[in-house]
């Protein structure tokens, strides 16, 4: 290496610089001297796809490159050798409508590594990936220093010994550091590669944010505002007086452009003082019969204020028994009940109700989300199944009476956000409700939980209400922080976790 270096360039590469190309090929590829790219083959290459053969310079001198070609992802499937891969230099297996860019060479002049040149060079492979929207990067990676131990080891035991730093392989080793995973062995993949044993290793970097099918309308969103509003227990004439304070909330954060308005669980309480004459158990059947009115109403209001409206929970008769539900009801007019599943003691005791029996996630125009009520937040094997299949928000609407509850629910969703690299929102009731039986008093503070990575709030907190008070919570969340945390997170739960040894699934009905 250089003692001094005053400029290091990365940029596309240009014929002209091929003289010193071909110089520092032939340096890094010693054992192989004559298997230089010829000036023809890069005026070629130049010619279909400029934006895709990369240089490094230091000190204006070209010390390592990166070439490529985009083909179908059918011809990756198929078995392949390198000269089939660049059709024998003719390059016409390069298709600008492919899916697949392909890596068909890479180095850096030995007297420049250890400068991490080379990830340079595979950043911005991946960085021209993501801008061309293809599905991914592949190509087959030498396996230099195999030959030393072919007589003991198969490709594969040499393979999963470099995986697990048993043995380390010069160019292997790199290229799993770089988050590319092996697809398969490929024989006889380069001719005169002696050092390989003639062997490769097909490897694979996935785009994460790939768009199979992009549009120019309707779209989904990456970044996603919430508005939870944290609801005032007060009394409440009729039903007509619950819909006219739900409806100023609604408009309130659909001014602000939310794409989700969300309500509290047993928000509807109130309406029960009508009832307070019958026992407790009668008293919940009876604002039970509320329950579809204010599905049908929240379905239109969804409408008119172009918002998905997440209705919190009210009780629920079906087939005589009481369940704890709410109302996704989508801006598109369409509506999915979700149910609680775990139900406190107090509920079954005073109410007598019953938990549901189904766990599911729900599609939305901000991609998929899950809602449990309240209780449900504090058993992780529901959110790690709705992680599973693909939630990035949770919406957790809740009603606590004391602080000593609302702790629960706070930490344990603090702890589901963690533990599936997803956002997690909730809110409550606040004061009291002193002619409602077992109803009385609510302590809540809305809040919007985090993943722990640097990409967030170092407390894991994007934003928090005012404890105990009436009002709106409107936050912004990513998306696209949670691809970058899900592939390159300082720690990756989902991916990390050891499912050889333990499984969480769903017991079919």
């Amino acid at each position: 290496m250089q003692a001094k270096i005053k400029k290091v360039e990365l940029r596309n590469l240009a014929f002209e610089d091929y003289k010193q190309l071909k110089n520092s090929m032939v340096e890094s590829y010693p054992e192989m001297a004559d298997s230089y790219w010829r000036a023809n083959d890069i005026e070629r290459l130049l010619g279909i796809f400029p934006e895709g053969q990369l240089v490094i310079l230091v000190d204006g001198k070209v010390v390592g490159s990166a070439l490529s070609l985009i083909v179908d992802e059918k011809l990756v499937d198929k078995k392949h050798n390198y000269s089939q891969i660049i059709a024998d230099y003719s390059f016409s297996t390069h298709n600008p409508n492919g899916e697949i860019l392909y890596g068909i060479d890479v180095f850096i002049h030995p007297n420049y590594r250890g400068l991490r040149l080379g990830r340079r060079l595979y950043d911005a492979r991946k960085e021209l990936c993501e801008k061309l929207n293809l599905k991914g990067i592949v190509f087959a990676g030498r396996i230099p220093s195999y030959g030393q131990y072919a007589d003991k080891l198969t490709p594969k035991k040499y393979i999963e010994k470099v995986k697990s730093k048993q043995l380390h392989d010069p160019v292997l080793s790199f290229q799993l550091s770089n988050d590319f995973h092996v697809l398969r062995i490929m024989k006889n993949y380069l001719a005169g590669d002696e050092d390989s044993k003639e062997f490769a290793v097909l490897l694979e970097w996935n785009n994460i944010y790939f768009d199979e099918s992009p549009r120019l309308i309707n779209t989904e969103k990456n970044v996603i505002r919430l508005g939870l509003i944290q609801w005032q227990m007060r009394s409440l004439g009729n039903l007509e007086a619950l819909f006219e304070q739900s409806e100023f909330f609604i408009d309130v954060v659909s001014g602000y452009s939310c794409d989700f308005a969300v309500f509290p669980e047993l928000f509807i309480a109130p309406l029960m003082a009508d009832y307070n004459h019958l026992t407790e158990a009668e008293a919940i059947r009876e604002l039970a019969k509320h329950s579809d009115p204010i599905r049908k109403r929240f379905q239109e209001l969804a409408i008119s204020y172009n918002i998905n409206i997440i209705s919190g929970s009210m009780p629920y008769l079906e087939n005589g028994n009481l369940y704890n539900v709410g109302f996704l009801c989508k801006r598109d007019g369409t509506s999915e009940m979700y149910t609680k599943i775990h139900i406190t003691p107090n509920e079954t005791q005073h109410w007598g109700m019953k938990g549901g029996s189904e766990i599911k996630t729900f599609d939305t125009d901000c991609g998929k989300i899950g809602i449990m009520i309240c209780y449900d937040v504090e058993f992780p094997e529901v959110s790690r199944i709705m992680a599973d299949e693909g939630m990035n928000i949770l919406f957790v609407p809740f009603l606590t009476d004391t602080q000593n509850a609302y702790t629960r629910v706070k930490h344990c969703a603090q702890a589901r956000a963690i533990e599936n690299e997803c956002y997690v929102a909730i809110t409550g009731c606040v004061g009291n409700l002193p002619k409602v039986n077992n109803m009385d008093i609510q302590y809540a503070q809305a809040a919007v939980f985090t993943p722990s990575d640097f990409a967030f709030p170092s407390n894991g907190i994007k934003a928090e209400a005012t404890p105990n008070t009436e009002m709106t919570l409107i936050v912004d969340v990513d998306l696209r922080l949670l691809k970058e945390l899900h592939e390159h997170g300082s720690v990756r739960i989902l991916k990390d976790r050891r499912t050889d040894l333990y499984q969480i699934k769903k017991i079919e009905p």
